[in-house]
């Protein structure tokens, strides 16, 4: 792929040309012999955000100066040593070195200092009622297979049989048929399906239509608490103030429609640790569900369950495209 189209494909707010931002031009600049008073560190920073003054994408320039403004405070306001910023320039080179296409250290920066659900929250203001959006992940998994109305998303899974269930709906409490659910989760193993090399191709995930009336049910596990990758430069800031990697244990959905805004979300374990504390910010009240306990005998128990089982209820309410809040 060339520059060019890295450009058209992925970033549409950066200028079709590559060379309309001149580092070199200061408003107002001297020349150095022309001082005689030490550069002061104030004037370091305007001169670092006015060298993209002249950008000529507008949304590139807010950006980068907005950047430069931010960060400069925040060097000026702790008064960051030559030792800190080697540390940070250590972390971000060591982020890179262990990125790879199964993982990504730097959104675990963005996750775990809060970034990723601020944009996610900035991204998607659903008017009240509508069920809230949380981030997408790094498990999810393009291809998932279509199942059936209660069907398991495994052949054989560590865990408790969870009998999910619930409806979709709009605002005005009208049943959504035919609405997808793309579902993905984790088991007693703490892996998602993906994570595992030994599990079969789609294990612990698949995608479900609603009802008519729309409802919608699959036999999922019930999902537990398991840490964020800590062997890494993320996980050793974690440590180093008190933090724990952990997630709360949760269960993801897209579910989307015609007509209606898609969301991305998980709903909660009521009962699950670390909700007040999730390594990435993601746990909101009106996602928590409880998981009911069901017997062995209980004459609602899905065919494919031999042993006592769960269920959790988790409704559905779906925006208007274009609706806001």
């Amino acid at each position: 792929m060339t520059r060019r189209e890295i450009n058209v494909a992925t970033a549409d707010w950066l200028p079709r040309r590559w060379s309309t931002c001149d580092h070199r031009h200061v408003p107002g600049g001297r020349s150095g012999s022309d001082r005689e008073e030490p550069v002061q560190p104030e004037a370091i920073s305007a001169a670092a955000e006015a060298s993209f003054a002249d950008c000529e994408g507008e949304r590139l320039r807010r950006l980068m100066q907005s950047l430069v403004r931010h960060l400069h405070a925040f060097v000026r306001e702790v008064e960051l040593t030559e030792s800190e910023w080697r540390a940070a320039i250590d972390a971000l080179a060591t982020s890179g070195r262990i990125s790879d296409r199964e993982r990504n250290e730097f959104i675990l920066w963005s996750d775990a200092l809060g970034v990723s659900m601020l944009v996610d929250a900035l991204a998607h203001r659903l008017p009240t009622g509508a069920t809230e959006s949380t981030v997408l992940g790094p498990f999810w998994a393009e291809g998932s297979p279509l199942r059936d109305y209660g069907e398991a998303i495994y052949e054989s899974a560590a865990g408790e049989p969870a009998w999910v269930h619930g409806y979709v709906r709009d605002l005005e409490g009208r049943p959504i048929g035919d609405a997808e659910l793309d579902v993905w989760q984790n088991d007693a193993t703490l892996l998602y399906g993906v994570q595992d090399p030994e599990a079969p191709e789609a294990h612990l995930r698949g995608r479900f239509r609603t009802r008519g009336d729309g409802s919608y049910a699959l036999l999922g596990v019930r999902p537990v608490p398991y840490p964020i990758p800590d062997d890494g430069p993320v996980g050793a800031l974690l440590a180093a103030t008190g933090r724990h990697p952990w997630r709360p244990a949760h269960l993801h959905m897209i579910v989307s429609a015609p007509g209606y805004e898609t969301l991305t979300t998980h709903f909660f374990d009521a009962e699950s640790p670390y909700l007040d504390s999730d390594a990435v910010f993601a746990v909101k009240p009106s996602l928590l569900r409880r998981f009911v306990h069901r017997r062995a005998d209980d004459p609602e128990r899905p065919p494919s369950v031999m042993s006592d089982w769960w269920s959790v209820e988790n409704d559905i309410v779906l925006a208007f495209s274009g609706a806001g809040p």
